[in-house]
């Protein structure tokens, strides 16, 4: 791991310092930049492939009509559908990977835009498939589930039944589809504005040094030790949510209007139950996940006090909790650091997991590293069933999250790699559900090896903080975007406008209970549930914290056990999604319908904040 050792004092810097900006795209070292000839070799193949497809599209129509009369139709289309699907995912991807390099480029919006006009044609011709599959009596479906040439469909089938009660007739299935791309311009309108048009200005740095306020650079000037550079950072950049806080409010209120409509039109008591039907998730889990995190909200409210008082601080803000309370220790990683520690942490899931994973992160150039102009904000994985599983980072090397990040995401595409060598095409896609204890399983690996190498007490505690703060983020933070969401939808389906006064006087609420009585809540944090893109893919967030929860407890499995707990979760992340997430993850080990694993994390929690308390 990189070296954690005492900093030296910054040198003054001359008011003529040169002010770190971004570069452009065409400036980035293309050993940076990933390699997406996995996926077409350059724009010329694309657009011959995207011809292709789009002549494809009619070929739908040969089965209208036809599903219910034998088996042997069933599979065609079937068939057909899917081989439709697999070389739109491959153009899909290719335009979205391209359009986050730089949200600005005007070529690449026209890509993406026109493959998701032509996306939403395909999805009109093919929009008869599931209510026709709905329309087979019951008795001749069972007759055609038992034909071998529907051996391979047999549970994509079985799920589209499940629907049932949920599947409208032809013309409105084709009306709804219709709506697709229109329904996204709230979510693209937000993106827009929040990656592309929103400017920060300045900030100086700890070091003396300009820097441009971003969304990837403040979360690095949150980590910085100057608490003046922390706060100014934090204003400065929620000034602009102020800003556009109307217009971003009516993003919002038009993203979860969305989700109450189609929840309404399907025949689903709510948009919660809508969401988790797919994943077959019963609302208790949801449920039983917050009321677990009420439950140990105490163990958070005692760290943000230690916090508090080892930072010798009259009172604690949000621009206190991420730098680390030993913030006068050196936490740089190289890209090439980050990449051996990631390795080496990974080495109980054995030589072929490591060997392809390393490829991918060096030779293979499956990741885009570093921020650039444009760039989208954040970081993801993209896996497809024939291309790379790529990773987008905005990697910054003095912000020990970014190293976690890159384990996060590599635990995302090496389970794409995995379910896309042992499944079949309509089996290969994985939940959600179950893509978040594949990547924060990862970060728990990362955080024993390096826990693991501390030198002394001091390094130990450091590194515990790290973990404490991992753990509120990803279980407790998201727990909280989690209840809001649900608290948001079920205004809407009561007919409760969400206006910006609505939606802040909701947060606020919500900031209370998680902050505890003793944390100061400054009044633009309220404006937090303004910049937050999961919103606009609803009830995802959860899925952040029930997966570490599982994480928790595979790790431990697989770290304390032998060659069957190992293969175990190495079939798991081979599971693609050929079984619903709770029976995938039972196979691995954790039964997440119970609160065990939610209540053994925040004990867990407990235990890091004793132990820190202990140290310091």
């Amino acid at each position: 791991m990189a070296k954690l050792k005492k900093k030296k004092p910054a040198r003054a810097k001359s008011a003529s310092s040169k002010a770190k900006v971004l570069p452009p795209r065409n400036k980035v070292k293309i050993e940076d930049c990933w390699d997406l000839g996995s996926l077409f070799k350059d724009d010329a193949q694309w657009e011959r492939a995207f011809e292709t497809w789009e002549k494809q599209i009619d070929g739908y129509s040969k089965f209208r009509g036809r599903l219910g009369k034998n088996a042997d139709v069933l599979a065609e289309c079937l068939r057909f559908d899917a081989d439709l699907d697999r070389a739109g995912e491959r153009l899909a991807v290719y335009a979205f990977l391209k359009t986050s390099e730089d949200q600005g480029n005007s070529d690449y919006q026209r890509m993406k835009g026109r493959f998701q006009h032509v996306a939403m044609r395909a999805a009109e011709a093919g929009s008869f498939i599931r209510p026709q599959i709905m329309a087979v009596p019951v008795d001749r479906m069972d007759e055609f589930l038992k034909e071998p040439e529907l051996s391979d469909w047999r549970i994509a089938l079985e799920r589209i039944l499940r629907y049932r009660a949920h599947t409208l007739g032809d013309r409105e299935e084709h009306l709804l589809a219709m709506q697709g791309k229109m329904s996204e311009a709230s979510n693209q309108i937000f993106r827009q504005l929040n990656d592309a048009d929103l400017k920060w200005g300045l900030i100086k740095n700890e070091k003396g040094q300009a820097v441009e306020l971003g969304h990837s650079s403040f979360s690095a000037f949150l980590h910085s030790p100057s608490r003046k550079v922390r706060q100014e950072a934090f204003h400065q950049y929620y000034s602009q949510y102020e800003a556009h806080r109307n217009t971003i409010a009516a993003t919002l209120d038009g993203s979860v209007q969305r989700d109450c409509y189609y929840a309404k039109a399907r025949n689903f008591p709510s948009a919660l139950e809508s969401a988790l039907f797919q994943d077959r998730v019963p609302t208790a889990v949801y449920d039983s996940l917050i009321e677990s995190v009420h439950s140990n909200l105490p163990a958070l409210y005692r760290y943000y006090e230690l916090r508090r008082k080892k930072m010798k601080l009259k009172d604690i803000h949000h621009y206190d909790t991420y730098v680390p309370i030993l913030s006068d220790l050196e936490k740089r990683h190289t890209w090439d650091q980050a990449v051996e520690a990631v390795i080496d942490s990974l080495s109980p899931l054995g030589k072929e997991y490591v060997h392809a994973l390393e490829k991918g992160l060096t030779s293979d150039r499956w990741c885009d590293r570093y921020p650039n102009a444009g760039k989208q904000s954040g970081a993801f994985s993209s896996g497809s069933f024939e291309g790379a599983p790529y990773i987008m980072m905005n990697y910054q090397p003095d912000v020990l999250d970014h190293v976690f990040t890159l384990a996060h995401e590599a635990g995302h595409s090496m389970h794409s790699y995995y379910s896309a060598h042992n499944q079949p095409y309509q089996y290969w896609s994985y939940a959600i559900f179950v893509a978040e204890v594949a990547s924060t399983f990862n970060e728990q690996l990362l955080a024993r090896h390096l826990m693991d190498k501390a030198r002394d007490d001091r390094e130990r505690a450091y590194l515990i903080n790290r973990q404490i703060d991992g753990i509120r983020a990803t279980i407790i933070r998201q727990t909280m975007f989690a209840e809001f969401e649900k608290i948001i939808h079920a205004l809407v389906e009561s007919g409760e406008p969400l206006t910006v006064q609505a939606l802040r006087a909701e947060y606020r609420k919500l900031l209370d209970l998680y902050f505890g009585p003793d944390f100061t809540i400054d009044p633009e944090l309220e404006l937090e549930c303004l910049r937050i893109p999961h919103f606009y893919r609803a009830f995802y967030v959860y899925k952040y914290a029930t997966g570490l929860s599982a994480a928790i407890a595979l790790s431990q499995r697989v770290l304390n056990g032998g060659p069957t707990e190992l293969n175990d979760y190495l079939g798991f992340l081979k599971g693609g999604c050929s079984k619903y997430p709770l029976e995938l993850l039972r196979g691995a080990g954790v039964d997440m319908e119970k609160p065990d694993a939610v209540n053994t994390a925040l004990r867990y929690f407990d235990r890091l904040v004793k132990d820190l308390e202990s140290l310091l």
